[in-house]
């Protein structure tokens, strides 16, 4: 089984500065005005994972949430580091506080947070 996460928005030059440019994340595909829509297609370095970020048609982006978040296990404190330079937000605190204990919140341009774990993800 493969995994694509999608995720509609109204800034989707902003979302590439951030998600590709910013944490680093290499573009595999794009599509330019297929019926009313464009997009592009993401790949999580190190999976099998996809993130889809799409704009047109005729609904807007949705709301985000403190609680909705992408946490990407980054593997070391210098990576993390790296990626919220790149990125140049500021961390924010996370609703739930084990995350301040446990990686950095940034805002993506929707509003939606992105946790940066500096651990590796270890499978149980």
């Amino acid at each position: 089984m493969q995994l694509r996460l999608a995720r509609h928005t109204d800034r989707l030059a902003q979302i590439m500065r951030f998600y590709r440019d910013g944490l680093g994340l290499l573009e595999i595909g794009r599509f330019e005005d297929h019926d009313g829509y464009d997009g592009v297609f993401l790949a999580l370095p190190g999976t099998y994972a996809h993130l889809e970020f799409t704009t047109g048609g005729l609904h807007g982006g949705p709301a985000s949430h403190p609680e909705t978040l992408l946490v990407l296990y980054l593997g070391s404190l210098e990576a993390v580091n790296e990626a919220c330079g790149r990125v140049g937000g500021k961390p924010v605190d996370p609703a739930n506080p084990y995350w301040k204990t446990h990686g950095v919140t940034l805002v993506d341009p929707d509003g939606f947070r992105v946790v940066l774990v500096p651990h590796a993800w270890v499978a149980s």
